[in-house]
């Protein structure tokens, strides 16, 4: 908050938020400086939309919707075929992490997959709670869209490791980070998409024809580096980084 106060103190021409819970906080804070989203959900999945549905004026930029969730859960199937049964930790504070377990449950389900998930409240119970769910018996672990995962990833990595459990998401971001393989936005083009839009801002000053848009760039990349530890051969398909 403390940074988003002083950001709109400033009275820039406008304002770009990365991740969700920036962008929530600068648009609940400021209804007159344009703002610029990325790595965010689309605004009535944050939460930002009005009774009529209405998105907030002064919002702009690039978000993503649930459905990038299905397409990372046939990872699973691709990947590991005998799969019986994934596992996750989810903030339950957190709206976007609760919906996105939501949809995640619905698509093992329909991929015959057992799903068990531990909610999390804060990043210094993570070691402790992934543990309990390792102690469960999955054979993958699937890092949601959730900000206490992405704080405490390396914790989740470790543990995961210890027991050889692979770890499979749908944020490109956390392969670099030790995870095996994702299927999701490509986060460099998901800014560059929301620059495109505060470019045509800036230039013309006008706000005509600008609003929030679905990002258009997803892919499959995978760590070659985790991907020899668990004798996986990625394909063609993946973008494979070290």
């Amino acid at each position: 908050m403390q940074a988003a106060d002083y950001v709109i103190a400033q009275q820039p021409a406008l304002i770009a938020t990365n991740t969700t819970l920036s962008t929530i906080t600068t648009v609940q804070r400021n209804r007159d400086i344009p703002v610029f989203m990325m790595v965010a959900p689309r605004p009535d999945i944050a939460g930002l939309t009005d009774k009529a549905g209405n998105n907030p004026p002064n919002l702009f930029g690039v978000y993503e919707t649930l459905e990038y969730i299905d397409t990372s859960v046939t990872l699973i199937r691709q990947l590991f075929p005998g799969a019986k049964k994934a596992g996750t930790i989810y903030s339950q504070s957190e709206s976007q992490s609760v919906d996105a377990l939501n949809r995640l449950k619905a698509g093992c389900e329909k991929s015959g997959i057992v799903l068990e998930a531990i909610p999390v409240s804060n990043s210094s119970e993570t070691q402790l709670i992934t543990q309990s769910l390792l102690a469960k018996d999955i054979d993958v672990f699937f890092a949601l869209p959730d900000n206490v995962i992405f704080s405490s990833f390396e914790t989740i990595v470790k543990a995961c490791n210890d027991k050889k459990i692979p770890v499979l998401t749908s944020e490109a971001g956390l392969v670099s980070r030790g995870a095996l393989a994702s299927f999701g936005a490509d986060m460099y083009q998901w800014g560059y998409q929301s620059g495109i839009q505060a470019v045509k801002l800036l230039k013309s000053g006008s706000k005509e024809g600008l609003q929030p848009e679905i990002v258009r760039v997803r892919k499959k990349v995978m760590s070659k580096r985790v991907a020899e530890k668990f004798k996986i051969t990625p394909d063609s398909s993946y973008t494979l980084v070290p």
